[in-house]
């Protein structure tokens, strides 16, 4: 999607995948850095590694505890800290790293392009609690859901994030386990759906998927996973996170470049690239 964006702006950038080991996360950064790249994306198990890696964060890093965009920044001779797209002629004076968070901004975004949802007052079940979970629990706090119930493996990350939310967002009910009574939306933030064979990340028998709820699935290959089948058997609404990817991706483009992302020309490559479309 991005080499897609930047063809579509005519700008002379390429994005390429590259693979690092979590123990040379540090050397990969710093590759990057005096090689002269805008930016990078970072996966995981690497967003929570980089916190600790790049020299300053953003307060989107800080706020939501993961770093999954970096952009290079480089010092003028007047002290100031510029992206390195701004200095084409005169080289900076020093280069640092500066981590961002955009999947959270892409989720809330995503959940209101594609499920019509606004957040605000909702009763939402979260399934998982790791990085991506915790991301989604925060974000989900600050749009101003009503009750969020935190449903996960190991209970004590359940706990931790529950404790978080109740310090930080006193007017959000943070329950554990499966609710009692029915919810407005259920959003999967584990792995299980990525293999043909994986359980439900949802146990029906604690809580029975109805016409009611509305589903997402982070997971965006396979386009429906287990869950999201099994949620439009029952008759709800669904939708997986390839909006979450496009809009993440989105912000992403427009820190690195200062340009508006054309999310029509990300999105369709992104569907002919997974999907074949």
């Amino acid at each position: 999607m991005h080499n897609a964006a930047f063809a579509a702006l005519g700008l002379n950038w390429r994005y390429l995948a590259c693979e690092a080991r979590p123990e040379n996360l540090r050397a990969a950064i710093e590759g990057a850095r005096v090689m002269g790249f805008m930016g990078l994306n970072l996966t995981v198990p690497h967003k929570l590694l980089a916190l600790d890696i790049v020299d300053a964060l953003d307060v989107s890093a800080k706020v939501w505890g993961a770093v999954n965009t970096i952009r290079f920044e480089g010092r003028s001779t007047n002290g100031d800290w510029l992206p390195l797209r701004l200095f084409e002629k005169d080289p900076p004076v020093e280069i640092r790293s500066v981590g961002f968070n955009t999947d959270a901004d892409g989720l809330a975004n995503s959940l209101r392009e594609d499920l019509k949802m606004e957040l605000r007052g909702k009763r939402v079940l979260l399934l998982g609690a790791g990085g991506a979970g915790r991301s989604a629990a925060l974000k989900l706090a600050t749009e101003g859901v009503a009750e969020l119930f935190l449903v996960n493996r190991t209970h004590s990350k359940a706990l931790e994030i529950q404790t978080e939310i109740q310090k930080n967002f006193p007017s959000v009910r943070a329950g554990l386990d499966y609710p009692k009574t029915d919810v407005d939306l259920i959003l999967n933030a584990t792995s299980l759906g990525l293999k043909p064979d994986d359980t439900l990340p949802l146990d029906e028998k604690a809580f029975p998927l109805r016409p009611t709820h509305a589903v997402y699935d982070m997971i965006y290959r396979p386009a429906e996973t287990a869950l999201l089948k099994a949620a439009k058997t029952a008759g709800g609404k669904t939708a997986n996170g390839l909006g979450m990817l496009l809009h993440q991706g989105a912000k992403a483009f427009e820190i690195w470049t200062g340009e508006t992302a054309p999310l029509g020309v990300m999105r369709r490559a992104l569907e002919q690239n997974i999907y074949g479309n």
